[in-house]
């Protein structure tokens, strides 16, 4: 308890710093799809530029949910951002949620620019929507490093009250970097060896880390599946791929531990993202290692492991990604997550992680995790939504009534 007492007092330190933006007027605009008719919404900008989207149903029960999109997203913001994101979960509106969102200040990566985009959100929501009896902050895939920093860094006010009354993460990324993308920064490294296509032997080389050459632009999802196809036959039904395809591509998975359905998304993710976090965030300073690695499974272990590209991280780029991005697990409220057992984007295994950080800060009772049998990362079951929410929201309740009951009898 003494540890977690002086977390909260540190982060009303940093609470104290923080300048919270102020929005122009709310404009009424039409509701994304799923949204019930009856329900409202509104949309502004807030003053660093970021997009908020606002949602109040007929039926509100006095609970607002502001939400961490994930990605990063790697297009300049747009006004309409943050409606996919509402229509996912939309559910919640329908069963009497409020709804706030922001799409950031900017695009690509930065945890802590974006938790900052969240508090501002919390500060202008209820300008809009009203004042709320609780406030969840919701986190979704990269959004959950995101909200997960968010509740660590600013929980408290710097007046001492609560910003937030409880936490849900759904399919979180719930480690900070450089530790939960290196796996993508090994892919890299395994697809080449195998293919040599990405980049091709007539193309300027680069170092792999890099995503891609400094100032390079985004590759085009199509260039990188024409690359992928051409190597593996990924599109192809297992019949009908070539003996040297379906070799490629086998060894490629059983090296990397990447599934087949989601092979393209990690390679896109460690190209162009990898390209945004190395040469826009840490000045070109390498994050990854795959030093000491020994890729096995394939059909020739020896033959991989001595030609495929090693690196090494460096320092100052580690720290800086770990400073930005890193979870120590120095929570304050009760927190739920939720993640199916096959994502196959944020694997499972990062709910260990956080569960390890979390009880190592000696905060493990503030946390409940649920695994589902499902196999999807960006879009669950709804009613799994709805049970950790209503989960979150009843365990806030109880948690006031027992400190109320025990003001009261403290008293007496």
């Amino acid at each position: 308890m003494a540890w977690r007492e002086r977390m909260i007092q540190v982060a009303v330190l940093a609470a104290a710093l923080f300048l919270p933006a102020s929005a122009r007027a709310a404009e009424p605009v039409d509701c994304p799809e799923g949204v019930p008719t009856d329900a409202v919404c509104h949309r502004t900008q807030d003053a660093r530029g970021a997009w908020l989207l606002f949602a109040k149903p007929a039926n509100w029960n006095g609970v607002t949910i502001l939400h961490a999109h994930g990605g990063p997203r790697l297009s300049p913001p747009k006004f309409d951002d943050p409606d996919e994101d509402l229509t996912r979960f939309s559910v919640l509106v329908r069963e009497g949620y409020a709804w706030a969102a922001t799409n950031y200040r900017r695009e690509g990566f930065g945890v802590r620019m974006a938790a900052e985009d969240v508090v501002s959100l919390s500060e202008i929501a209820p300008e809009v929507l009203g004042e709320a009896r609780l406030t969840i902050l919701h986190g979704q895939s990269w959004g959950g490093n995101v909200a997960a920093k968010t509740h660590e860094l600013y929980a408290i006010r710097g007046d001492g009250t609560k910003r937030f009354d409880g936490v849900v993460l759904t399919s979180g990324v719930l480690a900070g970097g450089p530790e939960p993308y290196e796996f993508r920064a090994g892919l890299r490294a395994v697809y080449q060896y195998y293919c040599r296509n990405h980049p091709r032997p007539d193309e300027p080389p680069y170092e792999l880390w890099r995503g891609l050459p400094e100032g390079a632009p985004a590759m085009k999802r199509a260039d990188l599946e024409a690359r992928v196809e051409e190597c593996t036959g990924l599109s192809k039904r297992p019949d009908e791929r070539t003996e040297a395809e379906a070799g490629r591509l086998r060894d490629i998975l059983a090296a990397s531990g990447v599934p087949e359905r989601t092979l393209l998304s990690h390679l896109l993710f460690a190209t162009n993202t990898f390209s945004d976090i190395v040469n826009k965030r840490l000045d070109g300073r390498n994050p990854f290692t795959n030093e000491g690695v020994r890729y096995t499974g394939t059909s020739d272990d020896d033959a991989l492991n001595r030609g495929v590209q090693r690196f090494r991280a460096d320092p100052e780029g580690a720290r800086r990604l770990r400073y930005d991005s890193e979870l120590t697990g120095r929570i304050v409220l009760p927190t739920v997550t939720l993640h199916a057992k096959d994502d196959p984007t944020a694997f499972v295994s990062l709910e260990q992680r956080y569960r390890d950080a979390v009880e190592a800060a000696g905060n493990g009772d503030l946390l409940v995790q649920h695994v589902t049998d499902e196999r999807e990362h960006s879009k669950l079951a709804d009613e799994g939504y709805v049970r950790v929410f209503g989960e979150v929201v009843e365990w806030v309740d109880k948690r006031a009534t027992t400190e109320l009951r025990g003001s009261a009898e403290h008293k007496h």
